[in-house]
């Protein structure tokens, strides 16, 4: 999943890093709509930190320039739009210095989350297209912007569980804000979320087809920015979803959410832990499917999930990424996190050996020195 991808053709990109391109296309009274495309489809647009750091210094700049009205963000291939974060060459540099935290996780999860926020905030109409797969750093990059367009390819999840990661990019501050204990269910199961469930749960905004970008971008740039623009570009959107309504699939989350809430109703991560697993062979696919994840992944990153969407709670948004960066730091500095990736992504045996593989037997202190500071003075994202 995670390759870079090799000898992308350079005429058409401005970037250094030849994975994201950029684009400025003309619209009415000199204005220009700002298009950023993630270009490593081989590797389904997962995010390395040359992507991140490009990404972030052309949307400061069009954040400045007055002639920019609108920002796009999409992803090549018709797979994904990004299906998460690059964390082999992190897993390299963890196994380099076992025990410590790599100076390229400081600067990769520091750069990552410092873009993640910088798109919560953007000053400009910053529109996502997320089709296909929507993973992990997508689901980031995703969540921040002010209109997040799905389609009938969409497929959303956070699946850390899976590596031995938690569910990062801002994911504590959505999943605890999640009605009941979906925001449990899906950073403990890596459940896909369709379309229609992404509607319900409101980590998406508007549905259109995959093939109505053309028309989305048309539209955007047929746009008069100078009146009443909030009002124009909501009618172009709600045109073009009418005609996509007709393609909306079937919810999965909300009519199972009163089966799930009083499943996961238990009093710590253990015995929610047991109740999910206990459904291994149940008669209903996608429970059984999550059960059977679960119980194959990795018992720390379960515990990270119950602590972070306990402390999220009432956190800013910025409160969030300071928390998630001290947790990533942390994961980087124990095993799990490189025997997971070892063992989904480059060895793909499907058989890693956690740490600590019983749930119950993790010590207390174990879980709390994941929030620890790992750095010496002021926090490294205190100016978010």
């Amino acid at each position: 999943h995670r390759t870079r991808r090799a000898a992308p053709q350079p005429a058409r990109a401005e970037s250094p890093d030849m994975n994201v391109l950029f684009e400025e296309r003309p619209s009415l009274h000199g204005f220009r709509i700002g298009i950023a495309t993630l270009d490593a489809e081989k590797s389904l647009n997962a995010l390395s930190l040359p992507m991140i750091e490009t990404l972030a210094a052309k949307l400061d700049a069009w954040a400045e320039d007055a002639g920019i009205a609108c920002v796009l963000l999409r992803g090549n291939g018709a797979k994904a739009f990004c299906a998460g974060g690059d964390v082999r060459k992190l897993v390299d540099a963890c196994r380099e210095q076992p025990g410590e935290v790599p100076a390229l996780a400081r600067r990769f999860f520091a750069d990552e989350y410092r873009l993640d926020y910088r798109i919560h905030t953007y000053p400009k109409p910053f529109i996502c297209w997320a089709h296909g797969y929507v993973m992990g750093g997508g689901m980031g990059l995703m969540q921040g912007a002010g209109i997040r367009i799905v389609t009938p390819s969409s497929r959303l999840a956070m699946p850390e569980i899976g590596i031995g990661l938690y569910p990062d990019v801002g994911a504590s501050w959505f999943l605890a804000r999640l009605p009941g204990r979906l925001g449990l269910f899906l950073g403990l199961s890596a459940e896909q979320m369709n379309a229609r469930d992404a509607l319900d749960l409101d980590l998406a905004d508007r549905f259109l087809l995959d093939d109505q970008q053309d028309a989305l971008l048309a539209g955007l740039v047929q746009m008069n920015w100078n009146e009443s623009p909030q009002v124009q570009l909501h009618s172009l959107l709600r045109a073009l979803e009418h005609e996509a309504r007709g393609e909306l699939p079937e919810a999965q989350l909300l009519p199972r959410r009163p089966r799930l809430d009083a499943l996961l109703d238990q009093p710590d991560l253990a015995s929610a832990w047991q109740a999910l697993v206990a459904l291994r062979d149940d008669a209903d696919p996608l429970l059984a499917r999550g059960a059977k994840t679960l119980a194959e992944g990795c018992p720390m990153t379960a515990h990270l999930v119950w602590q972070q969407i306990e402390r999220a709670r009432y956190l800013s948004l910025a409160e969030v990424f300071r928390l998630e960066y001290a947790m990533s730091l942390n994961c980087t500095r124990h095993p799990d996190f490189a025997e997971g990736v070892r063992a989904r992504l480059i060895d793909r045996d499907n058989a890693p050996n956690w740490h600590w593989p019983q749930v119950e037997s993790i010590p207390q202190a174990v879980i709390e020195a994941h929030f620890e500071p790992t750095w010496e003075g002021e926090h490294p994202l205190a100016g978010l």
